[in-house]
C-alpha cells in the first residue's frame, strides 16, 4: 500500500476526474489514469480505476436508468463483444503507437466536425449502430480506450443530452464489469485494490455528486460543448502519450 501523503494527493487527483465523470458520463479512466501513473505503478492504478469506475456508475444509474436509450445501447452491446476480440488480437500483433495515433487523429477530426455543428438527423439503423459498437470494442480491446466512438456516436445522435450521457453511464458499466473479469483472472485484482479503490471512494463519490449536480442545471447547448472540449483533450493525452511511445 502507498504511504499516506500518496493517498491524499492520488484522492485529490480522483475528485477532480470524478466531476468530468459526474458531469459528462464518461472521461475517468483516461484522466485519472494518466494522472495516477506519475505517482503509483500502472499494476496499482488499473485494476483500482476500473473498481471505481463499477462504483460510479452502480452509483450513478438509478437516476439515469430512465433516460438511457436501450434499443442502441443493446447493438452498442453487442457489436463491442464482436470488436473485442479483434482488438485484443490486434493489441498483440500490431504496433501500437501509430495505431493510437491514428484513432486519436480520428477523435479530434470527428470532435471538430461535431463543434461545427454537425448532429445526425435521426437514430442510426440497427446494422450502423452495431458497427459503432464492433469499432468501440476494436478500440477497447486496441488501446484501452473504447469511450470516443460510442461517446461521438451518441453526441451526433439526435437522442438528447440527457439519453446521450445517461446511455455512455450503462454502456461502460457493461464494459468496466467486462474488463475487471478479465483483470481478476490475471489475478492483477488484489486486496490491496481494493483498499485502495475503499480509500479513494469518499473522493469518488464527492466529485460525481458535484458533477451530476452541475449536470441538472446545465444548457444543452453548453453541455455539448463541454463533452466535446473534454474529449478532445483526451485525445491530446492520448496522441502525446503515442508519440513518446514511437
Amino acid at each position: 500500500m502507498p504511504g499516506l501523503l500518496t493517498i491524499i494527493l492520488a484522492s485529490g487527483l480522483i475528485f477532480l476526474a470524478a466531476i468530468v465523470r459526474g458531469y459528462s458520463g464518461f472521461g475517468f479512466s483516461l484522466l485519472s489514469i494518466t494522472a495516477l501513473s506519475l505517482i503509483l505503478t500502472p499494476a496499482q492504478v488499473i485494476p483500482v480505476i476500473f473498481l471505481l469506475e463499477v462504483a460510479a456508475s452502480l452509483h450513478l444509474l438509478p437516476s439515469i436508468w430512465r433516460d438511457v436509450h436501450l434499443r442502441s445501447l443493446g447493438f452498442l452491446m453487442l457489436g463491442g463483444l464482436i470488436g473485442t476480440p479483434v482488438g485484443v488480437h490486434a493489441l498483440a500483433n500490431v504496433p501500437q503507437a501509430p495505431m493510437t495515433l491514428a484513432l486519436a487523429g480520428f477523435v479530434l477530426a470527428a470532435t471538430a466536425l461535431l463543434w461545427r455543428g454537425f448532429v445526425l438527423q435521426s437514430m442510426p439503423s440497427a446494422p450502423a449502430t452495431l458497427a459503432v459498437g464492433t469499432a468501440t470494442g476494436l478500440a477497447n480491446g486496441a488501446f484501452g480506450m473504447g469511450g470516443p466512438p460510442v461517446v461521438l456516436f451518441y453526441f451526433a445522435s439526435p437522442a438528447g443530452h440527457a439519453a446521450g450521457r445517461a446511455s455512455l453511464i450503462a454502456y461502460f458499466l457493461f464494459t468496466d464489469v467486462i474488463g475487471l473479469g478479465f483483470l481478476a483472472r490475471e489475478g492483477l485484482v488484489t486486496r490491496d485494490s481494493g483498499m485502495l479503490a475503499l480509500a479513494f471512494l469518499p473522493a469518488l463519490v464527492a466529485g460525481i455528486w458535484l458533477g451530476a449536480r452541475s449536470f441538472r442545471t446545465a444548457d444543452p447547448v453548453r453541455f455539448r460543448k463541454i463533452v466535446l472540449a473534454v474529449l478532445a483533450c483526451l485525445a491530446v493525452i492520448t496522441a502525446g502519450k503515442a508519440l513518446l511511445e514511437l
